[in-house]
């Protein structure tokens, strides 16, 4: 189990706090391992293997001139996303950099964005290069409003 996925088990488990404050722990510890993440003020709520999600919450400091959520909070949401979906699925024996994104903006961001990163195993068990990680932000309505792919480079870490 990677270190970021055994952060967020014993800060998400703590009994009675664990649902709330524990998640809002260990988003706030995220963000500060990538400190521009922290100007989304990202709260993850699910953190497995192969998925993740994360509310951006609207706010005045993610908004733009029309009182949407930006575009590119919503991006920074997504590479959140990612990051973590990475950390906690890549094997022992491999590592990762981001390569590139490709992202449609589909609906304005009027709410509190839910952003999900998403992969399937066999990605990441037979990796050796490009890794696309499929990314999207949902409003709290159910409305897509922005959704594309996050690509990876995937090499065996060397010894």
């Amino acid at each position: 189990m990677s270190q970021v996925h055994s952060l967020w088990k014993t800060a998400s488990g703590l009994p009675v706090v664990g649902g709330v404050v524990g998640k809002r722990a260990f988003s706030l510890a995220f963000a500060q391992k990538a400190p521009y993440f922290a100007s989304i003020h990202p709260r993850f709520t699910v953190v497995e293997p192969n998925h993740v999600e994360l509310v951006i919450p609207k706010r005045r400091s993610v908004q733009n001139h029309i009182g949407t959520v930006h575009a590119i909070a919503l991006c920074n949401g997504l590479e959140a996303a990612m990051g973590a979906l990475a950390e906690v699925t890549i094997p022992k024996d491999k590592r990762w950099i981001p390569k590139g994104m490709e992202v449609s903006y589909t609906a304005k961001a009027t709410s509190d964005i839910t952003c999900v990163a998403e992969t399937d195993q066999e990605q990441w068990d037979t990796a050796d290069g490009d890794l696309p990680v499929r990314v999207k932000g949902v409003r709290d309505d159910g409305t897509v409003v922005i959704e594309g792919e996050i690509r990876l480079w995937v090499t065996p870490k060397s010894r």
